[in-house]
């Protein structure tokens, strides 16, 4: 069913924060500077970008991507997103895709991960734009419909044209054309631009919980300070180190109450509390199964 541009919010409002994830919504857009939405409740589905002309900015939480003439941007659902139009540029054209993404196109995504949900994939050689081009106007044609044929390059194109696939057939003929896109933007032969490097983040968690291991760290907090998801976060840092970021944290809270006990005369409960355990019976008890002595003991040079 085809549905005009002007009929779609140009910028999200709370009562309408995507277009759902089962249709597929297919739209070209040339946007004036001023352009934006923002969802700060994310989408319920995959939103798939490639730039036709100008220039925009993209983020997905709190990471960021540029998007030129050539760029394919991706957003995964369920994180706060923003889109604009770079400041300076004249305007950005676009094609746009909300959808539910097909399992093994994350896969092909991957080398461009800019963090957990936001892929940018740069510089799409242009003897390729002609058929990514071609794809999306396939999919208008097929979400009106396998019967409408694919435009030729000498038919008239209607400016902003908006199209929703709601039915099986229309639906998977419109994934399969943005698969294609997909295939041609991510699996060419050029050099990925490179992901953050997950040691490096790893190293930052690590540092942070060393800094103040008595803070009331989280996986989840850790995982926002390194702009990664709580899963992802401790896959990468359990895979990094061979431990999981509690058992790190609750080693580095160990060590920060045995230089305590060693260097100051504060109580057993304030050495528990510096450290960041919940209660000093609970403290003694995992400082006793760490040390093989009871905090006391520790302090009076048993166990060293």
């Amino acid at each position: 069913m085809p549905v005009p541009a002007e009929d779609l919010p140009v910028t999200a409002a709370a009562a309408d924060p995507s277009p759902p994830p089962g249709p597929v919504v297919t739209g070209r857009y040339d946007q004036p500077p001023g352009y934006g939405v923002n969802r700060p409740r994310g989408s319920d589905s995959w939103q798939f970008t490639f730039t036709l002309g100008g220039s925009g900015l993209l983020s997905q939480g709190a990471a960021r991507a540029r998007a030129g003439a050539g760029d394919l941007v991706v957003l995964a659902p369920g994180t706060a997103h923003r889109y604009t139009v770079a400041p300076g540029a004249g305007s950005r054209r676009f094609w746009w895709t909300h959808c539910r993404a097909r399992p093994a196109w994350t896969a092909w995504l991957a080398p461009y991960a800019v963090s957990d949900g936001l892929y940018a994939v740069p510089s799409v050689p242009g003897v390729l734009h002609g058929r990514i081009d071609a794809a999306f106007f396939r999919m208008l044609a097929d979400a009106r419909g396998p019967a409408e044929d694919t435009p030729r390059e000498d038919t008239p194109r209607e400016p902003d044209p908006v199209a929703v696939a709601h039915g099986s057939p229309a639906r998977e003929l419109a994934l399969c054309a943005l698969e294609e896109v997909v295939l041609l933007a991510a699996g060419g032969p050029r050099t990925p631009v490179p992901a953050p490097d997950a040691d490096a983040r790893v190293r930052r968690a690590e540092e942070l919980i060393a800094a103040d291991p008595g803070a009331p760290h989280t996986v989840r907090s850790l995982a926002e300070s390194v702009v990664l998801s709580p899963s992802r976060f401790a896959h990468l840092f359990t895979l990094r180190t061979g431990r999981s970021p509690m058992r790190a944290l609750r080693e580095a809270r160990l060590r920060h109450a045995a230089r305590l006990l060693e260097a100051t005369d504060l109580t057993v409960e304030r050495v528990a509390a510096a450290s960041g355990f919940s209660s000093p019976c609970h403290f003694s008890r995992v400082f006793r199964e760490h040390h093989g002595v009871p905090p006391g003991a520790y302090r009076a040079g048993e166990g060293r």
